[in-house]
């Protein structure tokens, strides 16, 4: 299943009634639906690419004029479809990569895009809770690969416009990085 689709709701009742349409229209697995600050919905489904387009058609014709934005990102690399789970499995620390969105999914898709820019592993995908809305994905690697992956991070969601800020450390603390975690 390298597929994701996702769905954010300016309301929470639409969200959970999209939810159910979205499970129920195709094969698809239901990562995570929950509420977002402030006051969003949202849904993360995976799949094959047919049912979870199929899945977030329907989530959206629930949802109507209450869908902020939605993601079919078919392709997915392993590591983005981890990272959207919670888990983290950090293999190394070096340089330390930061991108910060003002929407969810445009993050799931600028991580992805960095991911498979080179060799950098991803630390974290946050979607929303207790960061006013926003997003940010947090990865690692040697500098040279960290400002590719940032970069490439940043040409996905240029076409967007969602971007806030992005910075690349070279030699974070290990504090930082045990903060992170």
């Amino acid at each position: 299943m390298k597929t994701i689709g996702m769905l954010e709701f300016t309301s929470i009742c639409r969200g959970i009634e999209a939810c159910d349409a979205m499970v129920k229209a195709g094969d698809v697995t239901l990562i995570t639906a929950k509420t977002a600050c402030p006051g969003k919905y949202m849904i993360l489904v995976t799949g094959d690419v047919g049912a979870v387009k199929s899945a977030v058609e329907a989530g959206e014709a629930v949802g109507k004029q209450y869908v902020v934005d939605r993601l079919v990102l078919a392709n997915a690399h392993p590591q983005t479809i981890r990272s959207v789970q919670g888990f983290q499995d950090v293999e190394f620390f070096d340089a330390l990569g930061v991108m910060e969105f003002y929407s969810l999914t445009s993050a799931v898709s600028a991580a992805d895009a960095a991911v498979k820019s080179g060799l950098v592993q991803l630390i974290e995908i946050r979607l929303g809770m207790a960061i006013g809305g926003k997003a940010f994905v947090t990865l690692t690697g040697d500098v040279g690969s960290v400002k590719a992956a940032i970069e490439a991070g940043k040409r996905i969601s240029a076409k967007e416009g969602l971007l806030l800020e992005s910075v690349v450390i070279p030699s974070p603390t290990k504090e930082l990085y045990d903060a992170l975690l």
